[in-house]
């Protein structure tokens, strides 16, 4: 019975502080829209002065990247390499096409039987557009998808812009291997990330391994790609080690860990036809 009226007891209390803190609720917030009690549910957002896309991409080019992710059915992955090759070299020869190949990779590590093509898009938006409506009027490119749609499993692609502190990724003479280092940041981090990045890439360009920073505009979006060369996987692990050893790097990890929400790396050999060797 002394536990059923405890029980009771704390009810009513339970039910009068509901009370005051409704008429309390009322009070404040019909005394004052900026009283203290409302502001506890009110969130202040800083208005930004512009959009990321361009307080962190080169304003002084207009170049737009699409890189694309090919899953290619195993047993048919040099068809495919074959296909792709020929028709990347007429399209990246052809001037009347606004497009060019800046690289085309086979993964080695990572998600196995997979291509990769990042291309540039001189003139943005634009050049793309004139680029896809050009292709849909071509039939012998018509004919080349239908066939390399019987060798792909699944397909993605992304648009992208170069974070400006990186280096416009050039051809380059190889052997080489690379990675694709790709970082799904937290929504709301992408200043930051490229704040960061602005001081730190100073730390990566030593030995040129830095070929190119790129940030997604459509696809998956707060994606960040870095692409770096290397010899080899020795060289890549000499390469990345000797970073600690610079004052100032380790700073840059610990500030720019928390901002990823995962991250994924790709070791990649080029094709043959790849202006990035």
């Amino acid at each position: 019975m002394a536990t059923t009226g405890s029980v009771r007891s704390s009810g009513r209390v339970l039910s009068r502080c509901s009370v005051y803190l409704h008429q309390a609720s009322r009070r404040f917030s019909e005394s004052s829209d900026k009283g203290w009690f409302r502001s506890l549910f009110v969130h202040k957002v800083d208005a930004r002065k512009d959009a990321h896309s361009n307080l962190l991409s080169k304003k002084e080019i207009s170049n737009l990247y699409k890189i694309q992710f090919h899953n290619v059915k195993p047993e048919c992955l040099d068809a495919y390499n074959s296909l792709q090759t020929e028709v990347q070299t007429r399209l990246h020869r052809d001037q009347d096409y606004p497009c060019e190949v800046v690289g085309s990779w086979n993964t080695w590590y990572g998600e196995q039987d997979q291509a990769v093509h990042l291309w540039r898009y001189r003139g943005g938006y634009p050049a793309l557009s004139d680029c896809l409506q050009k292709l849909r009027d071509n039939k012998e490119y018509l004919e080349f998808r239908k066939e390399r749609a019987k060798m792909l499993i699944s397909r993605q692609n992304q648009l992208l812009l170069e974070f400006s502190f990186w280096n416009e990724p050039l051809p380059r003479e190889g052997p080489n291997i690379y990675e694709l280092r790709t970082y799904n940041l937290k929504p709301g981090t992408m200043i930051e990330w490229g704040n960061r990045w602005a001081r730190a890439i100073k730390y990566r360009q030593k030995n040129n391994e830095a070929v190119g920073g790129f940030f997604t505009q459509i696809g998956d979006l707060y994606v960040v790609h870095h692409l770096w060369a290397y010899e080899s996987l020795q060289s890549r692990e000499e390469t990345r080690n000797s970073a600690w050893q610079q004052e100032g790097w380790d700073v840059n990890v610990y500030y720019t860990v928390p901002l990823i929400r995962h991250m994924e790396s790709r070791i990649m050999i080029p094709t043959k036809s790849s202006p990035l060797q």
